[in-house]
């Protein structure tokens, strides 16, 4: 139970944007308590890839990346065209590097420059070729101590050998092992550290991505002796007059008021996982499902509104999308996997709908490519898209969880996962489209496919498309036949990874009424944020640059409170 009645500050969610608010606070040295619904901190981002997109940043610039204010100003100008929010891109814009020299200065957040990977759009005024985009250094979680495991697991799907993290420069050597002596050597270190690691913990605890991101988030907690109630919601706010006061909680010590001095910030993570809201703001043919993590579900919003709040709802999409297949897990519960970057842009894959044609470039960002699914579907929910690839793919670059070299894929063909056919025909069939459609889109895509051109979508046409691919394979690093039998196919979704729409705030994350007032003492960040991309996805890190920038912001304007205290 809480230690005290009373803290300056009281976050709502540890999420990215939550433990970052939180973190900036207590280093200004105001008193923090966390309150956080589930048993882990992180959120969503505990499972993402932890890319944080801050154009102009410290870290490129060191490494000699070129990036300018102008130019980022005119890539958003490019990807985001709607009026709304421009101020709060702007805010972002000034002061994300600002948000990232702190966290560097004042927290255990560290960051590094992802020196080649694209914008999403990399053909349009002010794009870059990498450096925008920054992920968190590595992290030993065993600095965690016993509180390594209140850290929410990475998904099982993204680990090996029982929850081992790797990198992204070691995936290449962990490909090549056993067809080259250094790619080999450096395999079984990281195999050896691993198994040593099991010993004392229940995974490895070497974590990447935004596994480590949200542990390092929680260190700064923790080192600033920030309090953190688990398993415990939030029931209502406390309205004193025209402002937030504090929170009435419930948990396993009851119910009790907590008062709030300087203020409360909502980070509960948008609403992905509450079927009211999705139906409200989601086209139909979106469905239900979500790559989340499952508390999502839209508690900031109705606290907010509840007492006053505004919501933004005139967005390019509601949502932040990724094609994913689903499955079982051996534990019975439901899986969801993202198709962000492991398959969908290698060479020798395409993804078709229910009538058996390719609807869209394979290769585009996620975001655009449920976006084609979304208009093909005209907004009909369940309509069904699979991709589809032979025996060299299914092998060479693996399919949804199916990793590449799996010698046995029995268990995902039993359970409907995975689907074989001997002939593109006989997959037709089993997949139930059109026999002859299918056919014909494989027969036309092969034709070009076996001089590496895609005359029908320009697949790897872009930097961007090409960095997905196989720099290995030539001419076109996303293009190859489908030829080798047998033939298998994989269902895809549409899904969401976080809500765009959300609150209404000013460039403080400031939570504004219905009438565009700031509401006393409310701030949110987060998903809980209405986006400041108005839907829309420029680049790796969108989400996460926008949410520790803001919470960033919101634990300096809580420090700026002194009269209140």
């Amino acid at each position: 139970m809480p230690v005290s009645d009373a803290y300056d500050v009281v976050v709502i969610g540890a999420g990215a944007g939550g433990m970052t608010a939180a973190a900036v606070a207590a280093a200004e040295g105001l008193s923090v308590l966390v309150i956080e619904k589930t048993e882990f901190v992180g959120g969503t981002t505990a499972w993402s890839g932890g890319m944080v997109w801050i154009p102009v940043n410290a870290q490129m610039k060191q490494a000699g990346l070129p990036d300018s204010p102008s130019d980022a100003a005119d890539y958003l100008a490019a990807t985001v065209p709607e009026p709304e929010n421009s101020d709060l891109r702007d805010t972002f814009l000034s002061r994300g590097p600002e948000a990232i020299d702190y966290l560097e200065a004042n927290t255990e957040v560290r960051l590094q420059p992802v020196k080649v990977y694209p914008d999403y759009y990399p053909d349009l005024p002010g794009a870059t070729a990498g450096g925008r985009v920054l992920e968190p250094v590595s992290f030993d979680g065993a600095q965690l101590g016993k509180l390594f495991g209140r850290l929410r697991p990475p998904l099982p799907e993204f680990t090996l050998f029982g929850g081992m993290m790797v990198n992204r420069s070691d995936i290449p050597h962990l490909r090549k092992f056993g067809r080259s002596v250094r790619s080999t050597l450096r395999s079984l270190r990281l195999i050896s550290r691993h198994a040593l690691q099991r010993l004392r913990a229940p995974r490895g605890t070497t974590l990447h991505l935004g596994n480590a991101l949200a542990a390092r988030l929680y260190a700064s907690l923790l080192a600033r002796n920030v309090e953190i109630l688990f398993d415990t919601s939030v029931e209502q706010l406390l309205i004193d007059g025209d402002g937030v006061r504090g929170v009435r909680v419930a948990g396993s010590f009851g119910v009790r008021s907590i008062a709030a001095r300087r203020g409360v910030v909502l980070a509960t993570g948008g609403f992905s996982h509450d079927v009211d809201l999705r139906e409200k703001f989601f086209p139909a043919a979106a469905g239900s499902v979500s790559a989340t993590a499952p508390a999502g579900t839209g508690d900031g919003l109705r606290l907010a509104m509840a007492g006053g709040a505004g919501i933004g709802t005139r967005v390019a999409d509601p949502a932040y999308w990724v094609p994913a297949s689903l499955f079982r897990r051996a534990d019975g519960s439901q899986g969801v996997f993202p198709h962000t970057v492991t398959d969908r842009a290698k060479p020798g894959v395409i993804a078709v709908n229910a009538a058996g044609r390719r609807f869209v470039n394979e290769a585009l960002s996620y975001h655009e490519f449920v976006r084609a699914m979304l208009a093909d579907g005209n907004d009909t929910q369940g309509r069904p898209f699979f991709l589809v690839g032979d025996r060299r793919f299914l092998w060479s670059y693996g399919l949804g969880r199916i990793k590449p070299f799996s010698w046995r894929i029995g268990g995902y063909l039993r359970s409907g996962e995975l689907i074989e056919a001997p002939s593109i025909g006989a997959l037709a069939d089993s997949i139930g489209v059109e026999k002859s459609v299918l056919v014909a889109t494989v027969d036309n895509y092969n034709e070009h496919a076996r001089i590496g051109s895609d005359p029908q979508f320009g697949r790897g046409s872009t930097i961007y498309q090409r960095h997905l691919g196989d720099a290995g394979h030539s001419p076109n690093p996303c293009v190859a036949p489908i030829e080798r039998a047998p033939f298998y196919a994989l269902r895809i979704y549409p899904a969401d990874l976080g809500t765009a729409v959300g609150l209404r705030t000013d460039s403080d994350a400031r939570v504004l009424n219905t009438n565009g007032v700031p509401v006393t003492g409310l701030y949110a960040c987060g998903n809980d944020m209405g986006s400041i991309m108005n839907g829309n996805y420029p680049g790796p890190g969108i989400t996460l640059g926008p949410a520790l920038t803001f919470g960033y912001i919101a634990g300096r304007d809580l420090a700026r409170q002194r009269g209140q205290a």
